[in-house]
């Protein structure tokens, strides 16, 4: 059995969670207030991602879709357990539709966007097929990258002068009304609530009493990166265009410019989106095809690999007929109609049935 160290953990919950979200600008609908909204989404995720590691330790070894049937029976928790399953197929498609509608508009306009969107499943089924502690091997080269990049591209910003620091003020100028709108549902479900998937990379790390150390330390990582870029982004940008623009991030790289020398940074944003798509994917993926053999009780989980990509890729082709409706399914539809339930709610009732059940047997 595959096995990954705690700081690999730390890497692939930090690469995780960033995902998409600085691409699409965390928590922009709250204007100049985001990275207030991304910092109560943080503060909450930590909360979230504390119940689920005390799940986890009261159902030590088992994944997910095994802690349902354990705590609920087999007949009511199994079908709870191929919701998450599927979850992880349809989170696998919607990444997968983020970067078809992402490289049109800006990288590869011209280019056929099934076949970029087949060779990079191609890549990511390969990964799998080599296995989650190659991928966390990825994932420890590519994420100090990440972070330096950031360094640097402050670094350039800073000297471009477009930096406008008045645009922060007022701080929470239209009410904390707009700010709490951000947050919940979609601020705590986008990246910290969905991070319930990782429980089935859980039972592969080597040291398990220190997951719940290493998952908080990578999300208040994930929170206070992702909040540095809002306010970067926020005092760039200014407020009408980080909150209207599809693509704010991709808005702020083109501000670059030093000497009419430095800019058209594009490859920033490129490595940046790539890379933590490639490995949000990569879980999607791997929790998708080890969540169903768990439930199929088939030896080789490999066999599926290449089903469940291509339900991916399959899903990302068809689940919407442009990037607004794309967008706005992710904003209004999905965080009140499916990912409250499945991040909040069930793991909620889980939690207390669990704890329950052991005070009884004790």
């Amino acid at each position: 059995m595959e096995r990954i160290s705690n700081y690999q953990l730390y890497v692939l919950t930090v690469l995780y969670q960033i995902g998409t979200t600085i691409i699409f600008g965390f928590a922009s609908t709250a204007g100049r207030d985001a990275w207030i909204a991304v910092l109560i989404s943080t503060i909450i995720g930590l909360l979230i991602m504390l119940l689920y590691t005390l799940i986890m330790r009261m159902n030590p070894g088992l994944t997910i879709v095994e802690w349902y049937p354990a705590q609920f029976g087999k007949w009511l928790g199994t079908p709870i357990a191929w919701v998450y399953a599927l979850l992880s197929l349809y989170e696998l498609g919607r990444g997968l539709g983020d970067f078809a509608y992402l490289v049109p508009l800006t990288l590869l306009p011209k280019t056929s966007i099934f076949i970029v969107l087949t060779i990079f499943v191609l890549v990511l089924v390969y990964a799998v097929f080599s296995g989650i502690e190659i991928i966390a091997r990825l994932g420890e080269l590519f994420l100090p990258l990440i972070f330096l990049l950031f360094f640097l591209e402050v670094i350039l910003i800073f000297n471009s002068d477009v930096v406008h620091i008045h645009n922060l003020q007022p701080i929470a100028g239209k009410g904390w009304g707009t700010i709490w709108n951000s947050v919940w549902p979609l601020g705590i479900s986008q990246s910290f609530g969905e991070s319930i998937e990782l429980a089935m990379i859980w039972p592969l790390v080597k040291q398990p009493e220190k997951i719940m150390k290493t998952t908080l330390l990578a999300t208040i990582t994930t929170g206070v990166f992702i909040a540095l870029f809002d306010v970067i982004s926020i005092v760039t940008l200014g407020e009408g265009i980080f909150k209207n623009s599809i693509y704010p991030f991709y808005t702020l790289i083109r501000q670059i410019s030093i000497g009419d020398f430095i800019e058209n940074l594009d490859a920033i944003e490129v490595l940046y989106f790539l890379s933590t798509l490639f490995f949000k994917m990569s879980i999607h993926l791997f929790a998708g095809v080890r969540a169903i053999q768990q439930l199929t009780l088939v030896t080789n989980g490999r066999i599926f690999v290449l089903p469940v990509a291509a339900i991916g890729l399959y899903l990302a082709m068809t689940m919407a007929s442009n990037v607004s409706a794309h967008i706005e399914a992710g904003l209004k539809i999905i965080p009140y109609n499916l990912l409250i339930p499945l991040f909040l709610i069930l793991p909620g009732i889980l939690f207390i049935v669990t704890l329950i059940r052991q005070q009884l047997k004790n």
